[in-house]
């Protein structure tokens, strides 16, 4: 019956990413036959990858269905869980359901699982190591892959950990942005310029295919989880967080490399 269940999820998977990737087909078509009026190279090579592409996309969806997502929804529930954060203190417990509040250094554990989560999955971020390899031969070594990838990690950290804590505590949202961005235009003034465009793409690239996965779970089942919080208004967020802070440690990664660097010059 599972197997059932499983061959027809993945078929009406098939379909839906047959209905998506449509449009862009399409596209392609229509500019390949209208506007620049030229076969197609290597035809059945394309039309062969476009299946890879189609099955690919199929199973990356139905593994998050079925893994990602349960994952950082059931880690969130866990750590949130009252009889864990009150070490089973059951007067503490009934305080809590009580009043309906939480005190945020209860969540000790769930920041750290904030903070390891973001690192991580933004090591193994496809679309950051691509950009860190190209950075480092674009800049013949002078921009160092590991310390681009592990400088973008932990802004990503800081970020998820922060972000966290504003949905234990119900902060405004944008408070903690509008101050972010304040203090990344401060810094711009100062770091390196050729490094500034970098720091924004890698901004940008933090937020895929591992990355966001896990951290729409991983908010939205806080916010299902912490007394007095709305899923729907406190549950999304982290993906702003994970794209601002990296920002923020990129540029004060190559300040201080360029600092380093004029104190040996010397």
């Amino acid at each position: 019956m599972e197997s059932i269940n499983l061959t027809q999820s993945f078929l009406d998977t098939i379909r839906g990413t047959l209905t998506d990737i449509l449009p862009i087909i399409l596209t392609l078509v229509f500019f390949q036959t209208i506007a620049i009026r030229k076969q197609i190279p290597n035809l059945k090579q394309l039309l062969f990858g476009l299946v890879l592409v189609i099955i690919g996309l199929s199973l990356f969806i139905l593994g998050l269905e079925r893994c990602v997502f349960p994952i950082g929804s059931d880690m969130a529930a866990q750590l949130t869980d009252l009889n864990f954060i009150t070490g089973g203190n059951t007067a503490q417990i009934e305080k809590i359901k009580s009043t309906g509040h939480v005190a945020p250094g209860l969540y000790l554990w769930t920041y750290i699982f904030a903070f390891l989560i973001g690192f991580t999955t933004t090591l193994a971020e496809p679309a950051l190591i691509a950009v860190a390899i190209k950075a480092k031969e674009i800049s013949t070594g002078a921009i160092s892959e590991w310390g681009l990838r592990l400088s973008v990690a932990s802004g990503v950290a800081v970020g998820v950990t922060l972000g966290s804590y504003r949905i234990v505590t119900g902060s405004p949202l944008y408070l903690y942005i509008i101050a972010g961005y304040i203090f990344l235009l401060i810094q711009i003034r100062f770091a390196p310029k050729e490094i500034i465009p970098l720091a924004f793409d890698s901004g940008g690239v933090t937020t895929s295919t591992v990355t966001v996965p896990l951290l729409t779970a991983l908010g939205i089942g806080l916010a299902a989880n912490v007394p007095g919080r709305s899923p729907l208004l406190d549950g999304f967020g982290l993906i702003a967080f994970a794209s601002l802070f990296p920002m923020i440690t990129v540029n004060a990664y190559a300040m201080i490399s360029q600092f380093r660097a004029k104190r040996m010059s010397k």
